[in-house]
């Protein structure tokens, strides 16, 4: 009998139920790899392409506050009142929607492709996915979503990409992998000529994650005992070192016998005393 039960496979399923909000917050290395690593080859003009944005999965910000450092201004709303961004069910079909260039989120697993599907139609330029690599395979997803609007670029993180639900663990771990795929509305008539184009995004958490992205992203759950701030916090709890007093016992003696100047009310005394 093999003594392991579980297998990578297994492990690998993140089922959630069809009911979950399958909130998952996203690092904020793999949203800044996607701005670094990926759209630029979409070859479109900086000033272009980093205008607006909008993440409707939006959960405590993580995804959308990441990418307000690559756009001019980005929107963020849920489904769900996290405290952050505004509150509307993306899929609703009374749910207005502004224009805007790009849609750009961590969809739900189990309505990615009603999410990417509402978002072609909502925005200007391009949609932008952050999906389990495991979202590429199934019948059903081919007919409703890929054989009609294949991606302009699959690109697949060559490191994992650890998601926890409910927090953000800055040092977790994870046996799930991910993948950015990314639609371009108005590509070059040569971009999509062989396909979608497959890229592996390079490492990217020790160059792109920041020592402060504790303090701007909310729900982090840990702290390494290497980090800058754990650090101060140990040198804090640490005993101030021992410093000798400018002056002596013997020096404050000799203080106390000078004779002092007389005060007002020595004088009165005095005065009153002469009396």
């Amino acid at each position: 009998m093999n003594a392991r039960t579980f297998s990578t496979a297994v492990m690998a399923r993140r089922v959630e139920p069809s009911t979950s909000l399958d909130f998952f917050p996203t690092p904020p290395w793999a949203t800044r790899a996607l701005c670094h690593h990926v759209l630029p080859l979409l070859k479109i003009p900086p000033q272009l392409m980093f205008r607006t944005a909008k993440d409707p999965a939006c959960g405590e910000g993580h995804m959308a506050l990441a990418l307000a450092e690559s756009f001019d201004n980005v929107e963020a709303a849920d489904i769900f009142r996290y405290g952050f961004g505004n509150v509307a069910d993306f899929l609703h079909p009374d749910t207005a929607e502004e224009p805007v260039d790009w849609i750009i989120s961590n969809p739900p697993f189990n309505l990615a492709s009603e999410f990417t599907l509402r978002a072609l139609d909502v925005a200007e330029y391009g949609v932008a996915m952050l999906v389990r690599t495991a979202f590429l395979e199934g019948e059903g997803r081919f007919q409703k979503l890929f054989k009609r609007r294949p991606p302009s670029i699959i690109a697949q993180f060559s490191e994992r990409v650890p998601m926890h639900r409910g927090r953000w663990v800055m040092n977790g771990k994870s046996a799930t992998a991910y993948c950015w795929l990314v639609w371009h509305k108005h590509p070059p008539h040569d971009f999509m000529a062989t396909g979608p184009r497959f890229v592996w995004i390079p490492k990217s958490r020790q160059k792109l994650a920041k020592p402060d992205d504790w303090l701007h992203f909310g729900g982090v759950y840990d702290l390494p005992k290497t980090h800058a701030t754990m650090k101060l916090i140990e040198q804090l709890k640490k005993p101030k070192a021992y410093r000798e007093p400018v002056l002596t016992i013997a020096q404050v003696r000799a203080d106390l016998e000078r004779p002092q100047p007389a005060t007002i009310g020595d004088i009165a005394r005095e005065l009153g005393r002469l009396i």
